[in-house]
């Protein structure tokens, strides 16, 4: 089984208009979806597509109707012209509790038959139910750097002109997920998630689950309440203008 869980802290920080920060611990599941259905019968209480203390579901990534998200790597990849032949893919996730789960951002690590990292697939949703993925080709480091234009609306309180840029490190015994936002080439936001690595088990499943027995419910009462807190320093509204539900950008 190539699966794991990582306990850890997410962190952000806003630098314009005003300084803004805040931080909680995360426990997030790295899985690799070719383990689900073993996953599915090993652990007693997880569940693959269906309702459990601690689900994960097809439907809360790719196209969302539930169709293969190994299918939906591979037909991105082909159309970013990456080979999608004897691949292994790995997602980084929060998993469902008690049904319920919300992911501002899920990393998709793809490999190919030598365990060469290949291609990183950033899936960044919105509290509107809305969802844009990042396709990347990769190079086989310990630590992976991206970088891109904006093309979705995800902070009511950030304008659209921005950029990313992303630095990863590649799974092993920690995980770090760092995004920085810049606007006019001055840093506005600094977003990480950080974690150490524990077998995927019932045991350390569990433990992870009692740690943060809420946990998805506080990720989105946190997002909303950081929200009120910025709209009462007084920080700008900034009014969605497209309807979308997945987009997807192909980048260098």
């Amino acid at each position: 089984m190539n699966s794991s869980i990582y306990n850890g802290t997410v962190i952000h920080k806003r630098f314009k208009p005003k300084i803004h920060f805040f931080k909680y611990k995360v426990f997030s599941l790295l899985i690799d979806l070719s383990d689900l259905n073993y996953l599915n019968k090993k652990i007693s209480f997880f569940s693959y597509n269906g309702f459990n203390l601690i689900s994960f579901f097809d439907k809360d990534h790719g196209d969302r109707d539930g169709s293969s998200l190994i299918d939906w790597v591979k037909k991105n990849l082909t159309e970013n012209n990456i080979n999608s032949e004897n691949i292994r893919i790995k997602l980084l996730c929060y998993p469902r509790i008690f049904g319920y789960v919300f992911n501002p951002l899920s990393v998709f690590f793809v490999y190919d038959h030598n365990e060469n990292l290949i291609s990183i697939l950033y899936e960044v949703k919105n509290t509107f139910g809305e969802q844009h993925t990042y396709v990347f080709k990769a190079e086989n480091n310990n630590l992976l750097q991206h970088n891109c234009s904006k093309k979705f609306h995800v902070s009511p309180f950030i304008e659209m002109n921005c950029n990313y840029f992303f630095k990863i490190l590649r799974p092993s015994d920690k995980i770090s997920v760092v995004i920085d936002q810049y606007q006019f080439n001055e840093k506005i936001l600094f977003a990480s998630q950080d974690g150490k690595r524990v077998d995927f088990n019932s045991k350390e499943l569990l433990k992870s689950y009692l740690k943060h027995p809420l946990m998805t419910f506080k990720i989105i009462s946190a997002i909303h309440f950081e929200a009120f807190k910025l709209w009462i320093k007084g920080i700008r509204f900034i009014k969605k203008k497209f309807k979308i539900k997945n987009n997807i950008s192909f980048e260098n």
